[in-house]
């Protein structure tokens, strides 16, 4: 007789084997789950730590708002947890403040009440940052994923052409595109696996509920793909489908045409109020400290210059940039690149280090010479003359020249120390310069390597079109291809493939997606992966299918490539304007009042020293009373000519970086690779032009002055 026990062992053993069954069916959906799994950022940790902490209620409104970014953004944090971590960070910054000025107060006896409002305004800020975080997160998750929104309504039109089922579509869209959109479309086909929604058209209309506002021509596409299901008549369904995607074209060319109209007067006021206004506040910076006595400092200009003005800029610039809509930009994933590894290396940070650090340290060497153990190690002295050093027309004249107050040293005043300083902002260019030139060089070069190549492969896949419209099988087809195309880069890509099939035996597939002599290794192009993607899937259904499917897509690849081009046209103006000030206008400008204040410091230097030599008379060689005029004026009190160069140096490279990220945005999107690549150029043109003015200008009217000061 049959015990129970063993009958319960006979099926537990048969339902463990259906779950691991069902387990191993369910392993593609395991790594989706992978790949939607991201590293989490900087912000999102820190948000995770701080968050549980305490637990702040946020207003419903504000509360839903922030939910909705958070989720765009893809990011695993609640409103609580994002508003606790923008608290503590003002409460951080305040508190850091106030023990700083303490322990000043403490030592000195003097408040820093002007520190204290500075650290408010800070943690202000700070808070405005992270509070606002999760906005731009789920802006730069947007601009990622609109920039894919014209390729996926393309394989999808493409393959519903020849084969109606939208499931299908999606999936072979979700696998052929990058980042994250792909990851999208995967959610949207794997919620209908696992039974969330009972169709993929239930799926697919809650996933365009979120792009309703942002990329309505996105949602628009897609609804017409949905009605061409339901259409009896081929050709009208075929219509309906070529209308979807120039519905997405013609939306997003409407969308940036307002965009580049839109942001023509903010970006002036970036101009005027980033550049312009705080050129000209320097030009009067030297007189205005004298007047003032002494009580505008170097460290007040270099708040003011350096954190206060570039942190307005950032935020006029974040204000257009959040602005900006989608469905342009560049498409391709920097992390899928097989070169991303030299992006990520730290060897160039290790080398541009190693260029930059001595620069630096030269320009310090005006500080370095008035530290004892320094000039007592090497035997010098903490300043030289003119006439030490062989030039006799200066004989007296100081090389740094720093001044002895009640206060203690003031300067560096002299020609040479100012020279110096212009090591500093060259060492800090240079580091970020070399290093992210390093970084970019291959890889830039290999992306326009690759759309050189793509712009050539869509006529060729209009001959391969042809070709297989004429009944030649796709074996032959190839190599009818390769003849024709000589002399072009697309020529050894089709040559490739019919020397694999026709030397090693190979069906298409393999010769053109096999791991180890693919032709596709060679040539790692979405567009081409893609394209023979279609061919391969389309050709199942017939040569005519296959023939229609390439030259379909090579239709509409020209027609993207068109409307980019009118795209690139129109924010052309913009782009110009906003590099031309970048690079060349505000480096200018800044270098010659580095000059003017150098002058300043020049005439106001002799006029102190012909008062020291007339021993206080006035009214000799035509100069009436010097000293009410260099009472006034004061040389001790003004702001040495050292630090505002190198606070307007350091100027020129944050507003580089600012505007250069806003100029990468607003043409191309969220491009890091571009953006890097753009800020080596724009730093050595830039900083490159911005030195070689001060140099000059420095030169020149110091010389000037002092030609025309030696004539009394």
């Amino acid at each position: 007789m049959v015990d129970a026990k063993d009958i319960l062992k006979k099926y537990r053993t048969r339902i463990e084997s259906q779950f691991e069954s069902t387990s191993q069916i369910s392993r593609d959906y395991l790594q989706f789950k992978q790949d939607m799994l991201h590293e989490n950022s900087v912000y999102e940790r820190w948000a995770l730590a701080l968050g549980n902490l305490v637990h702040l209620k946020i207003a419903d409104k504000d509360r839903i708002k922030m939910e909705q970014e958070l989720s765009d953004a893809h990011i695993s944090v609640t409103p609580s947890q994002a508003l606790t971590l923008s608290l503590f960070s003002f409460i951080l910054v305040f508190l850091l403040t106030l023990l700083i000025g303490t322990a000043y107060f403490l030592i000195t006896s003097l408040f820093p009440i002007l520190f204290i409002a500075l650290g408010f305004l800070a943690s202000i800020f700070v808070f405005y940052y992270t509070y606002t975080m999760p906005r731009r997160l789920a802006n730069a998750w947007k601009l990622k994923a609109s920039a894919q929104m014209i390729p996926a309504v393309l394989y999808v039109v493409v393959y519903m052409k020849h084969t109606s089922n939208l499931e299908r579509a999606i999936e072979f869209a979700s696998q052929h595109l990058e980042g994250p959109l792909a990851l999208d479309l995967k959610k949207i086909f794997y919620d209908v696996e696992v039974g969330k929604y009972t169709t993929i058209k239930q799926s697919l209309d809650r996933y365009l509920e979120k792009w309703r506002m942002y990329a309505p021509e996105f949602v628009e596409s897609f609804h017409l793909i949905e009605s061409s299901l339901y259409e009896p008549s081929e050709s009208r369904r075929v219509d309906i489908l070529e209308k979807s995607l120039q519905v997405i074209l013609d939306g997003v060319y409407e969308k940036m045409l307002k965009y580049s109209r839109d942001i023509r007067s903010p970006l002036t006021n970036v101009y005027m109020l980033g550049i312009i206004l705080p050129t000209l506040a320097i030009a009067l910076l030297p007189l205005a400290s004298t007047l003032l006595g002494g009580i505008l400092r170097w460290y007040h200009v270099m708040v003011i210059f350096n954190i206060l003005i570039p942190l307005l800029v950032f935020y006029l610039t974040s204000e257009i940039l959040l602005k900006r809509p989608g469905g342009y930009g560049e498409s391709s994933v920097l992390e899928l690149n097989p070169d991303y590894k030299t992006f990520i290396a730290r060897k160039p940070w290790i080398i541009a280090a190693a260029i930059a650090l001595p620069l630096v340290l030269i320009g310090l060497l005006p500080f370095l010479f008035q530290v004892t153990w320094f000039t007592s190690t090497f035997n010098l002295q903490s300043d030289y003359t003119y006439g030490q050093l062989g030039l006799s027309f200066l004989e007296e004249t100081k090389i740094f020249d720093f001044k002895q107050t009640p206060a203690g040293k003031t300067g560096p005043f002299g020609l040479v120390g100012v020279l110096l300083s212009l090591f500093i902002p060259l060492g800090a260019g240079l580091f970020f310069g070399i290093a992210y030139h390093q970084k970019t060089k291959t890889l830039i070069e290999s992306r326009e390597r690759t759309k050189r190549l793509e712009e050539e492969f869509t006529n060729s896949l209009f001959q391969l079109g042809n070709r297989l419209g004429d009944n030649i099988p796709a074996e032959i087809a190839f190599a009818r291809v390769a003849e024709s195309t000589q002399g072009q880069m697309t020529h050894s890509f089709f040559a490739l493939v019919n020397q694999n099939i026709q030397e090693l035996g190979m069906s298409v597939d393999r010769a053109v997606f096999d791991k180890k002599r693919g032709a596709i290794i060679y040539y790692p192009s979405p567009l081409i992966a893609t394209s023979m993607r279609i061919l391969l899937e389309s050709v199942k259904k017939g040569l005519q299918v296959a023939a229609r499917s390439l030259m379909s897509i090579s239709e509409y690849v020209k027609n993207i490539q068109k409307i980019n081009q009118r795209l690139r046209d129109l924010l052309a103006e913009i782009v110009s304007d906003m590099k031309s000030n970048m690079t060349f206008l505000a480096p200018l400008l800044s270098g010659i009042v580095v000059g003017l204040a150098v002058m300043i410091a020049t005439i106001l230097n002799k006029l102190q020293a012909f008062q020291e030599t007339l021993g206080g008379e006035t009214g000799a060689a035509g100069l009436a009373n010097i000293s009410s005029i260099t009472n006034i004026f004061d040389i001790t009190t003004m702001i040495p000519p050292y630090f505002i160069q190198a606070i307007i140096g350091i100027y020129i490279i944050e507003i580089i970086f600012i505007l250069t990220s806003a100029l990468v945005t607003v043409d191309s999107g969220k491009d890091t690779l571009k953006e890097k690549y753009e800020l080596s150029r724009n730093l050595r043109t830039g900083l490159m032009l911005y030195l070689l003015t001060a140099l000059v200008a420095l030169l020149a009217l110091a010389i000037l002055a002092s030609v025309v000061l030696s004539q009394f």
